[in-house]
């Protein structure tokens, strides 16, 4: 069909053509004329639809290949913006590591968390210093954030951490806004547990539990957590506090090894719940 209006009108375009060569425009021309005006006005319409048509099918295909490249740039530009929000974030831990290094009156040695110890009551993480590097038993670890636990087995080159939180763990301990003193134990999971403070004993929510620097483990003052709830039961003469740790052992990477703070562990429990018999 379109082969056939194709013909007719390369026909009257010729008639039309050579009725002109005269000069003249007769009743021929005006009757070839307006048969073939509507012809052409068809096709023309036809070959702009077509036109259209393809115009939008390439542009189609130009936005697809458009589309597929801008995907493929996000693609790249979220991997290096997660790259540099790593190196960034390494690097602000590593700033705070480092000033409290600088700050850190006493002489440390920093490890690497390698690993950690399966145990629930012996909660524990292995660093990779150790008699090597002068570490000894009853050293206390140590990050910017506070405590987080003592040495309790070396090697030469690696040594076992028990955490501070494990619920065989016991630190004297005392509120930092009364000075009131007790023994903080870990409670795993749930943080701390501070005994052995009276019901008078003034203890709210939100302050600050710190080392008391008795016995000789750890220095007077380092931060241990926040009291998070307080429990006055009828029976008894103790308040129950709920300790929140200032250290997230859950996201532990580097530790401090203080070289110069050491006391035998078992010594050093003993002495605790003597005191408190």
């Amino acid at each position: 069909m379109t082969k056939v209006v194709l013909l007719l009108i390369l026909v009257c375009s010729l008639i039309l053509f050579a009725a002109s060569l005269g000069g003249r425009f007769g009743p021929f021309h005006q009757i070839t004329l307006e048969t073939l005006g509507p012809v052409q006005s068809l096709f023309t319409s036809v070959s702009l639809g077509v036109q259209r048509v393809w115009d939008d099918y390439i542009a189609l295909w130009t936005v697809r290949d458009e589309n597929r490249r801008l995907r493929i740039m996000l693609e790249e530009y979220n991997e290096k913006l997660n790259e540099y929000t790593e190196a960034y974030s390494t690097y602000l831990g590593l700033y705070e590591k480092l000033r409290f290094k600088e700050k850190d009156p006493f002489p440390s040695i920093t490890a690497r968390v390698v690993g950690k110890g399966p145990s629930y009551w012996f909660q524990t993480i292995i660093i990779d210093r150790g008699e090597n590097d002068g570490i000894v038993d009853g050293m206390v670890a140590r990050n910017e954030k506070g405590v987080v636990g003592q040495i309790i087995q070396v090697s030469p080159n690696y040594s076992k951490v028990l955490l501070a939180n494990a619920p065989s763990s016991a630190i004297d301990a005392m509120v930092q806004k009364t000075r009131v003193r007790g023994i903080l134990k870990g409670a795993g999971q749930r943080g701390y547990i501070l005994h052995y403070v009276l019901k008078k004993a003034d203890v709210a929510v939100g302050d600050r539990i710190v080392t008391a620097g008795i016995g000789g483990v750890f220095p007077s003052g380092i931060p241990l957590g926040r009291v998070s709830a307080v429990h006055k039961k009828q029976r008894g003469m103790f308040q129950e506090i709920e300790v929140a740790p200032a250290v997230d052992f859950q996201r532990l990477e580097m530790v401090f090894v203080n070289l110069t703070e050491k006391l035998s562990w078992e010594a050093e429990m003993k002495r605790l719940m003597g005191e408190n018999r």
